[in-house]
């Protein structure tokens, strides 16, 4: 049975912000401007982007609700009635509460009955594990339809009382992701038959370099290795937030790997499926830095296997790295905005560096 992608949607909060007013918007640490805020802006080439938190720190719409934003905006798109919906799989990397799930939040704010449920949890590629999951579900037959929802509030871990709250001038892997990520939710649908415009989904392919390699992107590790000790190990929530266990933390020094393991896994999909590039009509890939993209275009040359670089197409330098919402919240807009035609391939990246997990997924333009 053939799954397709029959509708998208996407939610972006609050206004664009440049990147001049970043810091009005997240604070100044110790009310001093970042010495290192435009070195990294220079490298990722984020231009704006969007908070769901105000410039005192209110946050002015929850995860759960950005995610039935999108969710409302892809259903409504094709006039889908909630009550016949089989299936609802929805990823964040930090929902509103540590329990329940992100699922059961959202399945509340949309109000949807009597439908069954699954929470993808981690990072970036974690959108990418609920939409295998939907996809699974409907390929074998056990739902004729599934939403899916990917949903992302980063502001608040960004605040500049979270950074004072661990003391001084925090160190570089604390503040990278301070101007990497911002907020949004991407949504698609999935059915077993086709609309008068789908995406049919041919594959869903994943790789994970856990045993492999060391924690790249975490929350609720202490600033220096201390034998896999947790922020709840601590005796106190306000002694591991004084330790810095509570900041998002990037080990940059790891993060080559992820455009090395990507590229790999770029080339062993290609390989495995009897890919060519000029098979590739469209590439959608998640990356989080411009600096990447340079890097993964050299690899793929280097290798004789790259995609010409019209066919890439990105949203990262005007809605900002919205984490594991960013591939739908991408893909919605190149529906939206991008030319294509009957038969044509897409291949979606992402690569992720939580722990360096990378998913692909390719898709066929089917029109009636």
């Amino acid at each position: 049975m053939s799954v397709y992608i029959n509708s998208t949607g996407h939610y972006l909060p609050g206004p664009p912000i440049d990147n001049d007013n970043i810091e009005r918007i997240l604070g100044l640490v110790h009310n001093k401007p970042s010495r290192l805020k435009n070195r990294i802006l220079k490298s990722n080439g984020i231009k704006t982007r969007h908070y769901a938190i105000d410039a005192d720190h209110n946050t002015l719409e929850s995860n759960a609700q950005l995610a039935t934003k999108a969710a409302n905006e892809c259903l409504d798109a094709v006039g889908f009635r909630r009550n016949r919906l089989g299936l609802l799989s929805a990823a964040t990397s930090q929902g509103d509460f540590v329990l329940p799930g992100f699922g059961s939040m959202v399945q509340a704010e949309l109000g949807l009955p009597d439908v069954e449920l699954h929470t993808s949890h981690g990072i970036c590629s974690s959108s990418m594990m609920a939409l295998k999951h939907a996809y699974l579900s409907v390929k074998a037959g056990e739902q004729d339809s599934a939403l899916v929802v990917a949903s992302e509030l980063a502001s608040r871990l960004f605040k500049a009382s979270r950074y004072e709250a661990a003391g001084d001038v925090p160190d570089f892997n604390a503040e990278f992701l301070r101007w990497m990520l911002s907020d949004g939710a991407g949504a698609l649908l999935l059915e077993n038959a086709p609309r008068k415009t789908s995406l049919r989904i041919d594959w869903i392919q994943g790789f994970s370099h856990a045993d492999a390699f060391p924690v790249c992107m975490t929350v609720g590790h202490p600033r220096e290795s201390q034998n896999g000790k947790s922020w709840q190990d601590y005796p106190t929530y306000a002694e591991a937030e004084a330790d810095g266990a509570l900041l998002i933390r990037q080990d940059v020094r790891l993060l080559e790997h992820v455009v090395k393991l990507g590229v790999d896994g770029f080339l062993r999909v290609m390989g495995k499926h009897q890919l060519s590039p000029s098979s590739i009509d469209h590439v959608l890939c998640h990356y989080s830095s411009d600096h990447f993209r340079g890097r993964i275009f050299d690899m793929l040359n280097a290798a004789g296997m790259m995609v010409p670089e019209e066919r890439w197409y990105t949203n990262l330098y005007e809605r900002g790295n919205t984490g594991c919402a960013s591939l739908f919240i991408m893909l919605d807009e190149f529906l939206h905005t991008q030319t294509y035609d009957e038969g044509d391939t897409i291949l979606c990246m992402v690569p992720e560096s939580g722990r360096f997990n990378n998913v692909y997924m390719h898709l066929t333009v089917v029109t009636e």
